[in-house]
């Protein structure tokens, strides 16, 4: 596999990205907080995008996988910057953009500050304003206090990469980055996706997104014992397959 290539931000971050050439609309793919873009996903969807002759771009937010920084000096408005840096730069024209997790939140940042370069949007276990309603919701008196007093604390992650370090930074700055608090429109081709089993984002936000956005072409699908990862072969194709349908709908449009 070819080595990253790294974009510079004008904020002076080093995005480490992987970049395929092909037909537009393009793909970007948006991860999960904490993850890299050596995941089953992005992989999958770069593979499939050369065997389609589409364009292809996944990247690493800073403090991510090879970008530069460190994880627990970033927040959502950083990561998204990253994001629109790199869509700017290094995608022409109008893209499909796909958002796993809080890529999904990425993905509604960026629809809403650039609709012009989104041709169609598809979420996976999509997790808006996961800072405030996941994570400070659910903090105790005693975290909160402890977050306030020591700027962070450290909670306990599912994954094999130790526990995730959540800063007082991350959840003020998350509060200047909802999408879920004021109108959400989403012109283009819209596809959630979610899994009913998926520990980590509850059906309810799913269907409280569909609620909430407004726009001409929007549908959930959930796909029953679906955890989080959405990475089974059924799981990729279905998310391959969104990808395909909203590009033709942006096509016809």
């Amino acid at each position: 596999m070819p080595a990253a290539q790294f974009l510079h931000t004008p904020e002076g971050r080093q995005i480490a990205y992987h970049r395929s050439a092909g037909q537009g609309p393009g793909i970007v793919f948006l991860g999960g907080f904490k993850s890299d873009m050596e995941g089953t996903k992005a992989l999958f969807l770069e593979d499939w995008a050369q065997q389609q002759g589409r364009a292809f771009l996944r990247f690493d937010y800073s403090g991510h996988g090879q970008s530069s920084g460190a994880f627990d000096e970033g927040a959502i408005g950083d990561w998204a910057s990253d994001a629109r840096a790199a869509i700017t730069q290094l995608t022409e024209g109008p893209q499909v953009i796909v958002g796993s997790s809080m890529g999904g939140w990425i993905a509604l940042l960026i629809c809403r500050a650039m609709p012009e370069k989104v041709a169609g949007l598809v979420t996976i276990a999509a997790a808006p304003d996961f800072t405030e309603d996941s994570m400070w919701a659910s903090f105790d008196a005693g975290q909160r206090a402890a977050l306030a007093q020591n700027g962070r604390i450290e909670l306990p992650s599912d994954y094999d990469d130790g526990p995730y370090v959540i800063t007082q930074r991350l959840i003020e700055e998350g509060r200047r980055n909802l999408v879920l608090r004021s109108p959400l429109a989403l012109a283009m081709p819209v596809r959630f996706l979610q899994g009913t089993a998926d520990e980590a984002v509850e059906t309810a936000v799913a269907l409280r997104l569909l609620d909430h956005a407004t726009g001409p072409d929007m549908r959930l699908s959930l796909v029953k014992g679906a955890d989080h990862r959405f990475s089974t072969p059924d799981c990729l194709a279905m998310v391959a397959g969104a990808i395909a349908e909203v590009s033709e709908a942006a096509r016809s449009s």
